[in-house]
């Protein structure tokens, strides 16, 4: 089991350049649970991912790892404890899957340590989990993207952390490939503890697999906690401007959004009817 670390943003302000992404954010992820953070484009998610993975700085406040400034703390030291999976990381030109997966070891090595059986293991676990054990030997920049997406995974699985965050995990994966990952991902939180944090797009698979459910909008959070309080008709408008109806989720009985539209309204009771009888 891994150990419980606690992530916090206090009063975070993050922008690039002169211009201002998130103000003054407040968020605690809690420990040992999936957080799912949910938003419409530009609202701040990817840029608060990365201050919380110390790959941005704030302009004010900070982001906290057991209590300490995270961006105080030396690299290596942070990357034992908490790994990133960005939104669209570059392989080197060339590398093969195998070694790109090692690559999740290097914070486990010292100055003067060498690769152990313990590595070859980790490498290993990780390959098998993400099911591209086959794919070992092939260059990285021949797979597909869905491929390439499950390599990368694979490497933040070796990183073998306590906190692992992701920036939207299931992009360029088909659906079934999508449920993989999130199976997999909730694996990795109810046996080895790891608490993860990911950006989702997809309002109902963040609904069915987070156990915390953060929705934000405009660089502020807007509602958090469970899912089934945060996921309400009036979040999803607030959120995305949407309309949309939000019912059980007829396996798992979380919410479930239903988006209305433009071209899709409501059906009155007597035009349902009609309908299900043609």
């Amino acid at each position: 089991m891994t150990i419980e670390r606690s992530l916090a943003a206090e009063g975070v302000t993050l922008g690039y350049g002169d211009r201002t992404i998130v103000d003054s954010l407040d968020l605690r992820v809690p420990a040992g649970r999936v957080t799912a953070i949910v938003g419409a484009n530009a609202c701040g998610k990817s840029t608060l991912l990365k201050a919380m993975a110390r790959l941005l700085t704030p302009s004010s406040g900070q982001v906290l790892l057991d209590g300490k400034a995270i961006h105080r703390l030396p690299t290596k030291q942070v990357a034992r404890v908490l790994g990133l999976l960005p939104q669209s990381p570059i392989a080197p030109d060339g590398i093969a899957v195998s070694d790109l997966v090692s690559r999740g070891r290097h914070p486990h090595q010292g100055a003067l340590s060498r690769w152990t059986s313990a590595d070859d293991a980790a490498v290993a676990r990780a390959l098998e989990a993400t099911d591209v054990t086959h794919l070992a030997d092939r260059p990285v920049d021949e797979l597909s993207g869905g491929q390439r997406q499950r390599v990368w995974i694979a490497m933040a699985l070796a990183q073998e952390t306590d906190v692992l965050l992701l920036d939207e995990p299931t992009t360029f994966l088909d659906i079934s490939h999508q449920i993989d990952v999130l199976d997999l991902l909730t694996d990795l939180n109810r046996e080895r503890g790891t608490t993860v944090a990911m950006v989702l797009h997809d309002l109902n698979l963040a609904a069915r697999y987070a156990d915390h459910l953060v929705a934000m909008a405009q660089g502020q959070v807007i509602a958090a906690g469970d899912p089934g309080d945060v996921l309400t008709e009036d979040t999803v408008r607030r959120v995305f401007g949407l309309d949309s109806r939000v019912v059980p989720d007829p396996l798992t009985g979380r919410p479930m959004v239903i988006p209305i539209g433009r071209h899709h309204t409501v059906a009155e009771p007597e035009q349902a009817q009609t309908v299900s009888h043609r």
